[in-house]
């Protein structure tokens, strides 16, 4: 290690795993209880909200969502769709043909009966009227007295809703026919953080909010079964969950109860078909699969050790799993996470099936344990819940011995060919504003896993590890940002990271090295674009022996420690001084004669034109 590196890992033990000065967060507690209208598709909510002000300011309004009023001819959400060059096929209906489609908004043809909503009927803050308006999917309340920085206000409202029709996430009547998705079904508190207000418009991406307690009552038929979030008070007296349960029935309903802690998300399904499986994991989760028993129920009833050690390989990796349920449930038209549950369809093969619960479950950590704000840190929530998915797929799944250096190379080619394809715009954009949802997915998902992988690259795939866990001892039950998670990788490993984050996700540079000449043993390998990274480089000499050149980058001020990774078994490694972005070529001499030459043989580097990264004598 440099002198310059101890020095700079010196300063930054000093503040070394520690939360940024003045952090805080609001929180909210909810006590809801609502009377299912199941022949009509409708409900009725009553609501006891307490909303705690830590902010160190006094507010005079407060927001809620309202999304169901997304789902409704004329929202931003149906003209969005009217307007995206390439929308969601679940939200669009083609009424072309096959080889001149034309699409519409599903949301444009929803009839009054269909269409979702929910009405406020009664508002009261502590006690007294509230002035309230609503303007699209947000509810704008006019407080009667504002609330102080400490204090903690009482709101109890009364409101009507009407579920509609299953086309993004909620609704009725599923692809899969579950009767009720209950996902955003209830008016949410709007997050306030030290960035304000967060009054995104639902347009159909994700979602923010505080942390808070939950206890829901569900009254609806006694025939249903119910899977939702958090933890079932009275298993015995509905269906579905114990043997020969002693139904409490009043005229004809049974009341669920549900209770969960420290979530920010609360979800629920409702079906007469549905069934209920449980199993324990090793580290104490009880984890509850619900859906129906029908033909898709043959994938489910085998997913459950998967399940099970999904929850365990997670907790040993990326820190232990907090809560005491996790329940996997049908419903939705894909897979949507939420506190502690999950809605996932079904009519999947085993295969589709447990890599959706893979990735929702590991929203457990990035976005439901970690409050990511998903309307623009969607490569943080994506991307790093995509590389945890593929991390316990491998392990848990395929139960591979030796884990490959690079543990998911599509994501890279996913990655590439969205940089290569025009269509790339920065991962720093606001979720709902990417012109294509081609361009939106591939950002989220691809290069957002690009991103941790190719961290590992950087800092080492044992630091990146370190980094994982010690990220989750300081943020869990937070709204971490993406810089958070930046600062712990440096304090783990002593590397400075400002210009690859920066670089990687405000911009849309490229990376792209190249073998540039190999003569009279000198290397020069030249940096083609205007991203700079450190380098390794691979020399097999012509009788058999192995060297690892590692070039690190100046903006680093610091260095990779050495990796056991099979590609670089039984190579010698050897420390260059280090190379600097305004320098477009670097020259290293070699002792004797070379056989081949190669740029990052582990692929983690996010290289878009590797084919020139070998020279073969």
């Amino acid at each position: 290690m440099r002198k310059f590196t101890l020095l700079i890992f010196i300063c930054l033990v000093q503040f070394s795993f520690a939360q940024r000065k003045g952090y805080w967060q609001q929180k909210v507690d909810y006590k809801m209880e609502i009377d299912m209208k199941e022949s009509s598709y409708q409900y009725d909510g009553k609501m006891k909200l307490k909303y705690t002000n830590n902010s160190g300011q006094s507010l005079n309004k407060v927001y809620f969502h309202l999304y169901f009023n997304a789902f409704q001819p004329g929202s931003m959400m149906d003209y969005r769709l009217r307007n995206i060059s390439d929308p969601d096929k679940r939200m669009v209906t083609n009424i072309g043909t096959k080889e001149n489609p034309k699409l519409i908004s599903r949301i444009t043809e929803l009839k009054p009966d269909q269409i979702g909503y929910q009405k406020i009927t009664s508002l009261k803050q502590n006690g007294t009227d509230v002035n309230y308006k609503v303007d699209g999917t947000i509810l704008e309340v006019t407080l009667a007295k504002p609330i102080k920085s400490g204090k903690t206000a009482t709101f109890d409202m009364v409101w009507n809703a009407q579920v509609p029709e299953q086309i993004r996430r909620s609704g009725r009547n599923s692809k899969d026919g579950v009767e009720f998705s209950m996902a955003q079904w209830y008016p949410k508190m709007a997050e306030f953080d030290p960035e304000g207000w967060h009054l995104d418009e639902y347009v159909g991406r994700e979602f923010f909010a505080p942390f808070g307690n939950f206890d829901v009552t569900i009254n609806i038929n006694k025939d249903y079964v119910i899977g939702a979030s958090g933890q079932l008070q009275n298993p015995n007296n509905v269906k579905g969950y114990v043997t020969n349960p002693t139904i409490k029935e009043n005229n004809g309903k049974v009341s669920w109860n549900f209770k969960a802690t420290n979530i920010h998300d609360f979800v629920f399904a409702a079906d007469k078909n549905f069934v209920v499986d449980h199993g324990k994991s090793k580290h104490g989760v009880d984890i509850y699969l619900v859906y129906k028993n029908d033909k898709s129920g043959s994938s489910w009833k085998e997913a459950m050790p998967y399940a099970l050690g999904f929850f365990d390989y997670n907790s040993e990796h990326f820190g232990e799993y907090p809560w005491k349920t996790y329940s996997i449930i049908e419903g939705g038209d894909g897979g949507m996470e939420y506190g502690t549950a999950t809605l996932i369809s079904g009519n999947r093969n085993l295969e589709s099936l447990v890599g959706t619960i893979f990735h929702e479950a590991a929203h457990s950590w990035y976005q439901q344990l970690f409050g990511i704000n998903e309307t623009y840190n969607e490569w943080f929530d994506e991307g790093f819940t995509s590389y945890v998915e593929q991390m316990a797929l491998l392990n848990v799944y395929e139960k591979l011995k030796v884990i490959p250096s690079n543990p998911n190379p599509d994501a890279y080619r996913g990655y590439i060919a969205l940089a290569l394809s025009g269509k790339e715009e920065p991962a720093s954009l606001l979720a709902d504003y990417y012109n294509t949802n081609y361009g939106y997915s591939l950002e989220a998902y691809y290069k957002g896993q690009v991103l941790a992988i190719q961290l590992g690259y950087i800092i080492g795939n044992e630091n990146l590890e370190k980094t994982f866990l010690k990220f989750y001892d300081i943020w869990k039950f937070k709204h971490p940002s993406g810089n958070d998670f930046k600062r712990v990788a440096e304090e783990v490993s002593g590397i400075n990271l400002k210009w690859y984050f920066n670089l990687f996700l405000n911009t849309t540079r490229k990376i792209d090295y190249a073998v540039d000449n190999v003569s009279n043993n000198t290397v020069t390998i030249a940096n083609k674009s205007d991203f700079a990274m450190p380098i390794d480089v691979l020399v097999e000499y012509t009788d058999g022996t192995k060297e690892l050149f590692y070039i690190p980058l100046r903006e680093m001020r610091g260095e990779k420690p050495a990796e056991n990774l099979v590609e670089y078994q039984g190579a010698k490694r050897t420390v260059l001084e280090d190379w600097f972005w305004t320098k477009p070529t670097y020259d290293f001499k070699v002792s004797k004669d070379i056989k081949e030459v190669s740029i990052d043989p582990t692929k983690r580097l996010a290289d878009v034109n590797p084919e020139n990264n070998v020279f073969t004598k």
